[in-house]
């Protein structure tokens, strides 16, 4: 029996690859490429010396899709795939809807047709939205404020009225914070295309010289340096995270939902100078006004307590660990993998 990933050559996919191969599972890999290269998957077997099984196809193909559950003995599905830059979905909704909704909307008939009981799902910390204190609870309502956020506060939803309506289903639903780092070799990392749209990557390519500076978005937030506060978790405790996921539902039914964070936030300038450390030198940066609208909350950070009490998970990584392996994968692979 293996494990069906989703977008499994992406960059949170990869890393989890690796660890469930390293704790004994087979894997079966689905990705499309469109956010990730088969090179990534090259990597993970040279990191575990392991082979198996990956085929190119996107999950709004239903019969290449079936072909792959046909083909393999899948035991329980970890669900990635999808498109996921905010920026993007405020620019083209609908392909966002249509691509990560109808997707999962294939592969829960697919895991019908097989028999296949068990999902853990890629969702994320934005479903809460602007939520008015910290720190954040899974039963806060969710309130998404951009097109990708609401893909995930959907498809929750879908992934609950299927388990209620057959109630042998295990669902996990796994809201991660803002995910930093890569793997320890400096085989593995975050490769966005175009210009990042998160943190860390932007600062990367700017201690590589790719980028002139860092525009911090805002001094102004009433927090200790004005400066927003998110909770960064690094991406191997991720894939941790997922691997006691799937222990979790081996043992369970029902849907739960999980916050993979490490509880602690940390400042614009406090990541900044992190990485500053990680690099050893100072990094140029200016103070720009705040995002436009009301794009950004204070601070945001993740009460953890369901995911250590039920998952035994415990993020293992700070901040230093953090950009520290985020500056080692850029500085190792300029050109990308």
């Amino acid at each position: 029996m293996a494990i069906l990933v989703t977008g499994g050559a992406g960059y949170i996919g990869s890393h989890t690859c690796v660890e469930l191969l390293n704790q004994g599972y087979d894997i079966v890999v689905v990705d499309n490429y469109s956010n990730s290269k088969p090179a990534a998957l090259e990597r993970v077997k040279k990191l575990t010396g392991k082979d198996f099984p990956a085929y190119t196809v996107d999950l709004l193909d239903r019969d290449g899709l079936s072909r792959v559950f046909a083909e393999n003995q899948i035991d329980a599905v970890i669900h990635f795939a999808g498109l996921k830059a905010v920026g993007e979905s405020v620019t083209i909704p609908l392909r966002y809807y249509h691509n990560n909704i109808t997707g999962t909307l294939v592969l829960c008939d697919l895991m019908d047709e097989y028999g296949v009981k068990k999902m853990a799902f890629s969702s994320s910390a934005t479903v809460y939205g602007l939520p008015e204190r910290v720190p954040v609870v899974e039963d806060f309502t969710l309130d998404a404020i951009n097109p990708y956020g609401a893909t995930k506060v959907f498809i929750e939803r879908i992934l609950t009225d299927w388990q209620v309506s057959q109630p042998d289903i295990s669902v996990a639903l796994l809201r991660y914070c803002n995910p930093v780092g890569g793997h320890p070799s400096a085989l593995l990392g975050e490769e966005p295309s175009g210009i990042p749209n998160n943190l860390t990557p932007y600062i990367a390519r700017v201690a590589s010289g790719k980028f002139e500076k860092l525009t911090v978005n805002g001094d102004d937030y009433p927090t200790p340096d004005g400066t927003c506060i998110r909770d960064y978790v690094h991406v191997m405790d991720l894939a941790a995270g997922h691997v006691s996921a799937l222990k979790w539902l081996d043992s369970h039914t029902g849907t739960e939902a999980f916050n993979l964070g490490t509880g602690k936030g940390y400042s614009v300038l406090e990541v900044l100078r992190a990485f500053e450390k990680a690099v050893d030198r100072e990094l140029p940066y200016v103070i720009g006004p705040r995002r436009p609208g009301n794009a950004d909350s204070p601070e945001f950070y993740a009460d953890t307590t369901k995911a250590r009490e039920q998952l035994g998970f415990v993020a293992q990584y700070g901040i230093d660990e953090m950009c520290r392996d985020t500056w080692a994968f850029v500085r190792e692979n300029p050109n990308g993998i």
